[in-house]
């Protein structure tokens, strides 16, 4: 599965950057994070509630941060699993800067297995892109308190 989109900021790139690095913000913006806790450097140990169609269930797994160019881009490396399934995937993260504005730009991969990819096959494309966009949405909404 393949994803993109661009998501708008008003603040500067530095105060965005230093938003999506923010572990607490990340894991309080993130739907359904349960945990966000670092396992080494920019090593993360993940758990998250996921419903797809019928399958909901608890996954846990790790996400790193790669190729950190900051404030300019860096890529999330993530791998989870749980008892309905699996995922594998990365994000590449590029943050534009745009007069006083910030656009973050988003290109992800993901690869999933399981009970979850077999029943919601069809509607995971559009739950991992919700996912994306309400994530994007509320961490927007915090830089205000930037």
């Amino acid at each position: 599965m393949d994803l993109g989109a661009t998501y708008e900021f008003n603040a500067p790139v530095e105060t965005v950057w230093s938003l999506l690095m923010d572990t607490s913000a990340v894991g309080s913006c993130l739907p359904g994070c349960r945990g966000l806790n670092p396992i080494g450097d920019d090593r993360y140990q993940v758990e998250l509630g996921v419903a797809v169609a019928a399958i909901s269930g608890n996954f846990t797994g790790t996400v790193a941060l790669e190729d950190r160019v900051p404030p300019h881009s860096y890529r999330l490396a993530v791998e989870g699993n749980g008892r309905q399934g699996f995922v594998k995937g990365y994000a590449n993260i590029k943050l534009e800067p745009r007069d006083d504005r910030t656009l973050v730009h988003v290109s992800a991969h993901a690869d999933v297995g399981g009970t979850i990819a077999r029943v919601g096959q069809r509607l995971l494309e559009s739950v991992a892109r919700a996912t994306m966009d309400r994530f994007y949405a509320c961490l927007a909404k915090r830089v205000g308190d930037r």
